[in-house]
């Protein structure tokens, strides 16, 4: 499911990203990784904001729509 239905609170396992290469390798650097855990803390009109590693991240919806968690 994409990080936009998520449920809160909840540590999630990354399983797909489907963006461009450019795009991909920027979230790489952040700690967005395939098998790599986040746990979303807020939603607000499908933006996000998340923890990975132990920081905050805002996705905006057309990013966060293309992050596939399980």
């Amino acid at each position: 499911m994409p990080i936009v239905i998520a449920p809160l609170d909840t540590e999630l396992t990354i399983k797909k990203v489907l963006v461009d290469e450019k795009t991909k390798k920027h979230l790489e650097s952040l700690g967005l990784v395939v098998g790599g855990k986040l746990s979303i803390i807020s939603t607000h009109g499908g933006n996000v904001i998340c923890i990975v590693k132990g920081v905050r991240l805002a996705l905006n919806n057309d990013v966060a729509k293309k992050i596939l968690v399980a």
